[in-house]
């Protein structure tokens, strides 16, 4: 799914204009990217938690000369789905 279908069911479903819809949704997912790289972390209830975790320096190994590499320290995005949202991806009541 795009973001263009997400607008699209955003008009569909509201009743507002097509554009009005899309600026709703760039809205939400530049709020949501700014907390993120901010460090913040985003819970929304019934749907899951994004979290920015920080990783270490790390020992690694190239798979293809066997060397050791130095993986530097950084920050990932994790995301944990709710149970509501399991539940429903799953069919449990």
């Amino acid at each position: 799914m795009t973001k263009a279908c997400i607008a699209e069911k955003i008009h569909v479903t509201t009743g507002f204009s097509l554009k009005e819809s899309a600026d709703m949704l760039e809205t939400t997912f530049s709020i949501i990217k700014s907390t993120l790289e901010a460090g913040e972390n985003i819970r929304i209830t019934g749907f899951g938690n994004f979290e920015v975790k920080q990783k270490h320096d790390r020992r690694g190994r190239n798979p293809h000369t066997g060397e050791t590499i130095r993986i530097s320290a950084r920050k990932v995005l994790t995301f944990k789905p709710s149970t509501i949202l399991r539940h429903a991806i799953n069919r449990q009541p």
